[in-house]
């Protein structure tokens, strides 16, 4: 048995007054899944979009801990 059909089988044990809760709980799910799609997709496009001419430099984490003055003593917190 499927994921989904043993969801559409535990949906039909569920008593009427309470089905207004899963509709909920699922068109949140729904709507969540969506408006993060819709975040991802326009940070990529406003990172594709950038003039800056510096946005696909990289470097490396040792590097990266100078910037932030972060000591090798703070990975182990």
């Amino acid at each position: 048995m499927s994921e989904r059909e043993r969801a559409v089988q535990l949906l039909k044990e569920v008593p009427d007054y309470k089905i207004r809760y899963v509709i909920a709980y699922m068109q949140g799910l729904i709507a969540d899944e969506a408006a993060d799609d819709a975040f991802c997709e326009k940070l990529y496009q406003d990172y594709l979009d950038d003039p800056d001419s510096e946005k696909d430099e990289f470097i490396t984490l040792e590097e990266f801990k100078k910037t932030c003055i972060i000591s090798d003593d703070s990975e182990k917190l």
